[in-house]
């Protein structure tokens, strides 16, 4: 357990730093292109990604936990079989999809509201093939617990993104549009990491082998993943058109609703899915090991490793909604000069904790072959979503989206832990969470008269800086006093592993 706490740590780590620098990239672009030109940029990548769901998006998950299952009988044919009959599946689809959407490129343009994401969509389908092959290794690293090599690719793929946008948007002078150097910019990075990983994959002693026997089995286990997956692009990409459509309907101009969409999902968005980077560090490093654990019957090792993960979830969305709640219009100001984004990141900072739980219980429930009920509560949340786009905008305008959202997480979140309750035995318990909330309450409430106070006084910037340190000393105390988080012990442990590594570093007395 101990070396999984150290995995976690580390790829967490990584994973962090891809996110910031990630983050960051997207402030540059909310800067230079500006919320239309983010809309557009979105809804590009929204439905470039139906079709990268559907080339490859189940099979890295499946491939991880088929692996996991072979290394439990200890059959490396199996692994290298399993492999190549997920490449080999990946390329059936890839390939035929981009060649096709090139022969209709007229007609399926016709789609977008606006020319320019169809420009865009073009530029990244380049890549589908060789992104999603890349995806497939990284499952196998995954499954072979390569969790180093899986996080260090995915860093240098944002990395190298990130590079080559900001040089050809701030210091290559062309006839190129902004929006369209962006999208150079993703598809060099998925070609990139393609070729990095497919070159780890060769040193490290990777070999294609005869598919035979785990073609069908394999194909079949992936396609209710592909297919929540693919609902929830087809979803997404449906409502980057839909939502749009129903706020000129409400009243508001082309450019205002691409304006609204993509403060949203280009703002709003990517503030509210950072705690999702610790919860997937967890899920990335826990799965492989609850499924080798299941597939071995351990019945009370899964049911800790799955109390664990939902207890450290719980605490991360707990830390950060109320930093949300107090801090959310600074921090709109702050990245984005737009103070709509940072009262839309307030207004729906509760959003995080069936978010998070949706995020943490749908991986585990994957590991556990539960992927067709995992199917089920995904389209029981979505069609409460699009329920509410269609029907709200006129009443609450981006505001539905956000209440769609909510809904949708809110079921979601639900349905998976009665399911994880039936799978794993008992979970968190009902005391639990009304601990957290009662840790999340009173230092949101705290926050948001200290900034209410400070801003009288001081700057935007000062006052964003002293309201974090008082709602984060008032959630450590109140952690300690709930015993949720014992901060004294964990300091104690720290500074305990420091003094013991430095007395083994000291030469031994003659």
């Amino acid at each position: 357990m101990q070396n999984l706490y150290k995995t976690a740590a580390v790829v967490t780590v990584f994973s962090a730093f891809e996110h910031c620098l990630g983050f960051l990239y997207r402030i540059i672009l909310s800067r230079i292109l500006g919320a239309e030109g983010l809309g557009i940029y979105q809804v590009a990548l929204t439905v470039f990604a139906v079709f990268l769901t559907v080339s490859s998006s189940g099979l890295p998950i499946t491939l991880s936990r088929v692996i996991s299952k072979h290394r439990a009988g200890g059959s490396l044919k199996g692994e290298q079989s399993a492999t190549t009959a997920a490449i080999l599946i990946t390329l059936l689809f890839s390939v035929p999809i981009t060649l096709l959407l090139f022969l209709i490129r007229a007609p399926f343009s016709k789609i977008f509201s606006d020319p320019r994401c169809a420009d865009l969509f073009y530029i990244l389908i380049f890549g589908l093939s060789f992104t999603s092959v890349y995806a497939i290794i990284r499952g196998s690293f995954w499954g072979n617990k390569r969790f180093m090599a899986y996080s260090l690719i995915e860093l240098i793929e944002e990395i190298i993104m990130i590079a080559v946008g900001v040089v050809m948007l701030l210091f290559f002078a062309s006839g190129v549009a902004d929006i369209n150097k962006a999208a150079i910019a993703v598809l060099i990075s998925y070609l990139c990491s393609f070729a990095i990983a497919v070159v780890y994959f060769i040193i490290r002693g990777g070999r294609l082998r005869s598919p035979k026997g785990e073609f069908l089995p394999l194909l079949k286990s992936s396609l209710p993943v592909t297919a929540m997956r693919t609902s929830s692009s087809l979803i997404n990409s449906l409502i980057s058109v839909l939502f749009p459509m129903r706020l000129m309907a409400a009243g508001f101009t082309s450019s205002q609703a691409l304006s609204e969409y993509g403060v949203v999902y280009g703002m709003v968005m990517p503030v509210l899915m950072i705690p999702c980077t610790f919860i997937g560090s967890i899920a990335l490093v826990l799965v492989p090991e609850l499924s080798e654990s299941y597939y071995k019957k351990q019945t009370e090792k899964v049911g800790k490793l799955v109390e664990k993960a939902l207890h450290i979830t719980l605490l991360i969305a707990a830390v950060l909604i109320p930093f949300y709640v107090a801090c959310g219009e600074d921090i709109g100001i702050l990245l984005y000069s737009n103070a709509q984004s940072g009262k839309m990141l307030s207004g729906c900072a509760l959003v995080l904790l069936p978010l998070s739980i949706t995020i943490i219980s749908t991986s585990l429930l994957n590991s556990m072959n539960c992927e067709r009920q995992t199917l089920l509560f995904f389209l029981l949340g979505s069609a409460s979503m699009l329920l509410c786009v269609w029907f709200l905008p006129k009443y609450l305008g981006s505001g539905a989206l956000l209440l769609g959202m909510a809904s949708d997480y809110l079921i979601t979140a639900t349905c998976s832990l009665v399911l994880l309750r039936k799978k794993a035995g008992r979970l968190c318990s009902g005391k639990q969470l009304l601990k957290i909330a009662l840790t999340a309450i009173p230092a949101a409430a705290l926050g948001i008269l200290v900034r209410n106070l400070l801003i009288m006084c001081v700057n935007y910037v000062a006052a964003l800086a002293i309201t974090a340190l008082v709602v984060g000393v008032a959630e450590l105390l109140l952690l300690w006093a709930w015993k949720l988080f014992n901060v004294f012990a964990f300091l104690r442990g720290f500074l305990a592993r420091i003094f013991q590594k430095k007395r083994k570093k000291l030469p031994a007395r003659s």
